[in-house]
């Protein structure tokens, strides 16, 4: 049986999608309430942005932005540890939160679920770049907050099979 989610995008593209995703996976894997918010993250020396591809029925990828201090405290709340700099841990961590929220994303829709892989995170950090995908069919990108740290996550879809 050949899967097309075309007549699903409105479903696809949902924002509730990516708000219910991002509030599960933090409150089960750091214990914190996480609420979409308006005010973008603070311009930081360092950030981190962690992507995770999607392959299959639906191509494109999930991306998520912090500053350095909400990384360090996003990786305190999975580790128990307390981080002086974006260290490899930080940075693992934030790709497995990326890797979390893609796979929460795409969950919400069964036909999606079962014929979409994803791909193992990318992480990069620094001071000045820009991530640049090609024109999406559709693209969800909303801030968060949890505690006084913000974040970013965009869900990116370059293609509909």
């Amino acid at each position: 049986m050949t899967v097309s989610l075309r007549e699903s995008m409105d479903r696809i593209a949902d924002p509730r999608n990516l708000d219910e995703g991002v509030e599960e996976v933090f409150r089960l894997m750091l214990g914190v309430d996480c609420t979409r918010d308006s005010i973008p993250p603070a311009i930081e020396p360092e950030s981190v942005t962690a992507v995770v591809g999607f392959g299959g029925v639906l191509s494109g990828a999930c991306v998520f932005r912090s500053g350095g201090t909400a990384a360090m405290k996003i990786a305190a709340h999975m580790t128990g540890m307390d981080f002086d700099e974006v260290d490899d841990t930080v940075k693992d961590g934030i790709g497995e939160i990326c890797n979390m929220l893609a796979g929460a994303w795409k969950g919400k829709l069964p036909e999606l679920a079962a014929n979409c892989g994803l791909s193992v995170p990318a992480v990069i950090t620094g001071r000045d770049y820009k991530l640049h995908m090609q024109a999406p069919e559709f693209q969800l990108h909303h801030i968060y907050r949890f505690e006084n740290a913000r974040f970013e996550v965009t869900v990116i879809c370059d293609g509909l099979h």
